[in-house]
Order: C-alpha cells, then structure tokens, then sequence
C-alpha cells in the first residue's frame, strides 16, 4: 500500500501557531498505528484562521482539516482523516471553500499545492514554462510582452513594470543587476513572505526572465531580517537551482540580508545597504534604472512583480492583461489583517471594492462590532472610514479617494478604535524609522508627535490642528522619499475623516 500523503505547511503564519507539531505528532501517530503517510510541508493556502490547515491526498482531491493542534491528531486517525473522511475539523475538499474557489490565482497557483523545495513539483505544475519560452524569445520581445501585460510594481509605487525592464535594456554599461525587494516591512502585509516561503522557485524564475530582458547575469534578493523562514527557504531554492543548473554564469543569484529597516524599503536606500553602507536615500536623478547598484543599470522590483514575470510570458501579455480594469490590469494578491473574522491572503483582479473583500470575503470583524476605519496600503496608507468602503481596490481609484492601493494591505479596525492615537503612530513610526537624511521627513515627524501630544491634552487645539497640517504640507512636498512624503496621508485622513477623535470633549472622555 502506497503512503497516504499529507500536506502540512511550512509556512511562517502556519509554524507559529503549531504546525511543525502538528507534522511531527502526524508522524509519530502514524508510525504508532502502523500505517504509511508521507508529510509533505506545503505553502500556505493563505486562509490564516484556519492553520494549521492539514490536507490529506485523496482521491477526489485534496481534504482540509483545520484549524489542526497537535491533541487532535488521534481523534482525526480514528476518525479515519487519512481517507478523507468526516471529523469536527473537517472543511471537505480544499478547492471548494469558498474563500479560495472564488479566488482568480495567477501568481499564488502552486502555493498550497507544491512542495516549495521541488524542482519537479515545480515543473509538474507549469514551472518554467515562462523561463524555456523566454529563452526563445529576443530580449526585446521580453520586454513588450511585460509593456503589453500592464504589470505595475506591486511593491506601492505601481510605476509599470515594463517601461522600467525597457529603460536598463537600452542603458550602456558593462554589468547589469536584478534586484528583488523582499524588504516587505509594511503592517498587514504578507504576500511577498507567503512566496518566498511557498514558491521560491517562481521569483528565481522571474527574476532569470528579467535578466534574460535586459542583459542582466546578476541578481540579489533583499530580505529582512525578520524573516528567517524566507530567507532560508530562499536559500535553499538558489543552491538547488543551481545544482540543476538553471542558474549559472549567464545569470546567478544571491541573497542579501537586510538589518530590518523599513527605509530599505525604499529602493535607493535599499541599494546603499547592499553595497555595504548606511541606509540612506539617494537624489534622483540619477535613477537606479540608469545609475543603481554598484553604479550600474539596475532594475530593482518588488517580489511579487517578478513573481508575475513567469505567468506572463507563458501565456502572453494580453492574456494577462485581460484580468483587472482601467489602468490596473492583471490581478493583486490581497493582504486582509487586522480586525476581521478571515484573514487571509485574497489574489483577485483589480475592481473589487473595499467592502466585498471587508464584508463578502473576510466576513466583518472579528469582534462583531461595526467597521469603522480600514487603513490600506500600509502604515503610510490613507484610514479610509465607513463611507468609503465602496471604493475599488485599483490604483487609480484609491489614489482619487485619497489613498493608495501600496503593496496590497488592508488592515480592518472596529469602532473602538482611538484615531487620535492612529494619527500619532504614524508621525512615531516615521520618526524612528526616518533615515534622517532631509529635514521635513527627520525634523518634521518628530514635532509632528509632539504637537499631536499637545492636542490630546487640549493644549491650544485649534492652533495645533492647524501646526500638524502645515508639517504634513511641508513633509509632503520636502521630503526626499515617500517615507517623509507619505506619512500625511494617515493624519490627514485621520483629521478629515475621524475629527470627533481629535476633538476636547471626547478626548477629555477618554481619559
């Protein structure tokens, strides 16, 4: 009788709360009984409240159990889980709950599915389809195939893609560089961890395809610090990529590790660091695409932009672009965290509205009380509040109801929420996390914080709110990065949105 396989993932969400456990208990159960499983540590299907999920290989498809702790393993044996049967923790066959059957997974296909460490798992599911296609094609067509597609930076900025790609392919110089930002330090977010951990072989791939696009045999991946997980998963993938040499001197890659600054997030700040120096912002121009790493053209993308490079090429720019709307094309890997009842990470194409994916997808808070505010974009995102909520999560409509789409965070807060002190985390952060380069960005968050403090303490609080709108206008307009640029943006919406939390009378309550 051949091994009944189990799949239990590895992924960092899931191993937090028990999954190694719940594998070794697995094991340990099976051998006590006498029967023949194989583990296999998966990525996470991304449905958060759920892990550790635990899908066992049946005939008719995979078989989900969750969320599993290592004291339910012989109940689910007894219960006869490894043929699929019924148990309390049973959600039947995985493709058909809902939260993942409505899903439209281009770049997240494989995760969940594959053992991340398997070349020919890989393979057996359409891996390097886009790599041996790239491989035919001239550089040039490479690159109008990305144009074509209307990929846009997923990493906050959404400049498109191929115009970048386009840009150091005409560059002169005698090396070239891919670079991935896998420094993802915004709150909420996870996708870029999720692949890394769970499909390291498909941003190696995307990034062979870069290099192949604009004459690049270099490429580093950034990654904090804060995720051993992915950057040992990372590591392991290159080292068995090149073994099976489908990385070699025409194009290698190498990992880079990040001290977890969230200004190396930015890309000039993020190039500094990997040439050994402080993290600070560069002056454009030059741009990297033209003067980057190491003085040379350089393209720098967000993980999930060059996880989208494989996709594209297999099946063509056009047939990517047909997902989405307007100037948003193709799909985005949602990130839903915070105060809601399913979090989760949710690929769909562009034009969903906040409140389908808040209500529909994520079913409300988690604590049954009403939506009040939901930041997108990450800790330098807009607090989009109740009335809002029908704005669609594409870049051109976020950014006309004041906010921005970012990396794809959203993170949901009930009506017990003090915005007040939301408005006051977001001068914080950018004060201690500021490279302190330019004056708006170091000076102004600081006294940002402090005149913040003097409003909460009904000290002069007209004259206040008005002192914090003109630090935001100059942090706006002076700032040499968007770490200092952005940070307004969760204050002011803060102000204009939620007043009644800046006002003395509330705030006097509060206390």
């Amino acid at each position: 009788m051949s091994a009944v396989r189990i799949f239990v993932p590895c992924d960092a969400a899931a191993v937090s709360v028990g999954a190694d456990e719940v594998a070794a208990s697995i094991t340990a159960e099976a051998k006590r009984r006498g029967l023949a499983v194989e583990i296999i540590r998966n990525g996470s299907r991304g449905m958060l409240w759920l892990e550790p999920l635990v899908e066992v290989a049946t005939a008719k498809g995979p078989v989900a159990y969750g969320p599993v702790r290592a004291a339910d393993i012989s109940t689910l044996f007894d219960a006869n889980f490894l043929g699929g049967d019924s148990h309390p923790l049973s959600l039947g066959l995985t493709e058909e709950i809902s939260f993942l059957k409505n899903q439209q997974r281009l770049t997240f296909t494989r995760i969940g599915v594959t053992d991340p460490l398997s070349l020919d798992d890989y393979r057996a599911h359409g891996g390097f389809a886009g790599l041996d296609k790239a491989r035919t094609l001239k550089p040039v067509e490479i690159v109008e195939d990305i144009v074509a597609s209307g990929l846009r930076g997923r990493g906050g900025a959404g400049f498109p893609a191929g115009i970048k790609w386009r840009t150091v392919a005409s560059a002169q110089g005698s090396q070239k560089f891919i670079v991935c930002n896998a420094d993802e330090g915004d709150s909420g977010t996870f996708a870029d961890r999720m692949v890394m951990e769970g499909d390291p072989f498909m941003l190696i791939e995307g990034m062979a395809i870069a290099g192949l696009a604009v004459g690049a045999t270099r490429g580093f991946i950034y990654i904090r610090s804060e995720y051993p997980h992915a950057i040992r998963s990372m590591q392991r993938a290159i080292a068995i990529a090149r073994r099976a040499r489908v990385l070699d001197d025409s194009f290698d890659l190498d990992v880079r590790i990040g001290a977890g600054a969230y200004i190396c997030g930015e890309e000039t700040s993020l190039l500094e660091s990997i040439e050994g120096k402080r993290g600070q912002v560069r002056a454009k121009p030059p741009l990297p695409a033209h003067r980057g790493l190491f003085g040379k053209p350089t393209v720098i993308n967000n993980v999930l932009t060059l996880a989208a490079a494989p996709w594209i090429i297999a099946n063509g720019g056009k047939a990517y672009a047909e997902y989405g709307m307007g100037r948003s094309r193709g799909t985005m890997p949602l990130q839903l965290a915070g105060n809601v009842k399913y979090p989760g990470l949710y690929e769909t194409a562009f034009g969903m509205s906040l409140r389908e994916l808040i209500f529909d997808i994520g079913g409300g808070t988690a604590s049954g009380r009403p939506v009040r505010a939901v930041q997108v974009g990450g800790p330098l995102g807009a607090y989009f509040p109740e009335s809002l909520l029908d704005t669609k999560l594409d870049y051109e409509a976020m950014l006309a109801a004041g906010g921005m789409l970012g990396h794809g965070g959203i993170v949901v807060f009930d009506d017990s929420v003090d915005m007040m002190k939301q408005a006051r985390f977001a001068m914080h952060f950018c004060a201690i996390e500021s490279c302190g380069k330019c004056t708006p960005c170091r000076i102004g968050s600081t006294r940002g914080v402090e005149t913040l403090d003097k409003i909460a303490a009904d000290i002069e609080r007209e004259k206040n709110v008005a002192l914090v709108r003109d630090l935001c206008t100059v942090m706006t307009d002076g700032s040499l990065c968007a770490l200092g640029g952005l940070t307004p943006l969760p204050v002011l919406s803060a102000l204009d949105h939620f007043p009644e939390d800046f006002a003395p009378r509330l705030r006097a309550a509060a206390e």
